[in-house]
């Protein structure tokens, strides 16, 4: 069933209007371009993580600073990695992310392009791992 705009949501005792007109942008991540943010904790975007306990929110953005830390992999690389990463995760506002910052960091359209193959051709496989595995349990052969 979809959303009208007479829904309501109940959270947390009171009631709250729900709305598709003007949804807050969603962004699964802490919006730092950096890796680290002033004060040291990266922060998140504005209405995400709002179902998260605050001490499970900040045990992942402590994470998700040490990730982005400089090391042995380039920030270029890692936001590459981070593309493939979500789209396998199909996670929308990961991806956007990731795509906005490996072109900050000097990501060439081609090396996009390149990332965004292997995470197909690792999608693929997965489909192909998953049917292999289904037809041997099933002792099924279609082909």
């Amino acid at each position: 069933m979809g959303r009208n705009d007479d829904e309501v949501a109940v959270l947390e005792g009171q009631e709250t209007p729900v709305s598709q007109e003007n949804p807050q942008r969603h962004v699964p991540f802490p919006e730092d371009d950096n890796g680290h943010a002033e004060d040291g904790a990266p922060k998140p975007a504005s209405g995400s993580y709002s179902m998260v306990p605050p001490r499970f929110r900040e045990g992942y953005f402590h994470f998700y600073k040490e990730t982005y830390k400089p090391s042995a992999l380039d920030r270029k690389t890692k936001e590459l990695i981070a593309i493939s990463a979500s789209l396998t995760a199909k996670c929308q506002g990961c991806l956007e992310g990731h795509i906005k910052k490996a072109l900050k960091f000097g990501a060439t359209r081609e090396e996009i392009g390149e990332t965004i193959a292997i995470a197909i051709g690792v999608n693929a496989a997965a489909v192909v791992d998953l049917t292999d595995i289904a037809a041997a349990n099933m002792g099924l052969k279609l082909y």
